[in-house]
């Protein structure tokens, strides 16, 4: 029962293009036990159906950028590769810190961005 309510919520999430897959290896490393590296390999078979699923309406909105979609899949195919040896060779605990200083500095990003966007609209209010 919990896998549905993970999936779910880690669709959602990735639908609206906030990176479903984050959520999805938090909840299977943490919560689930499930050791680094398969969480991540799971990551990428859930990410196939959805990105299609939210590729499609998208579409349909016409809310892509076709180019730079394309420029996207090829250096990201290309990143795959190179992140999928790292992965391979990084045992599991270092792979468990690594995506975690990832997650850190994604934090500090929204952070600042959240709070730029805070002070901006002060200044025009």
């Amino acid at each position: 029962m919990i896998e549905v309510l993970v999936g779910v919520i880690s669709g959602i999430v990735s639908g609206i293009g906030m990176g479903g897959g984050t959520i999805l290896i938090l909840i299977l490393s943490i919560f689930m036990g499930i050791e680094q590296h398969v969480a991540q390999a799971t990551n990428i078979v859930f990410f196939i159906p959805t990105s299609i699923i939210a590729t499609i309406v998208n579409a349909k909105q016409k809310m892509l950028d076709l180019k730079v979609g394309m420029i996207i899949i090829v250096t990201g195919f290309i990143g795959a590769m190179i992140g999928a040896k790292f992965a391979q060779i990084t045992d599991s605990q270092n792979l468990k810190k690594y995506f975690g200083i990832f997650l850190g500095i994604i934090t500090l990003y929204e952070i600042y961005s959240f709070a730029k966007q805070y002070i901006l609209r002060k200044k025009n209010i």
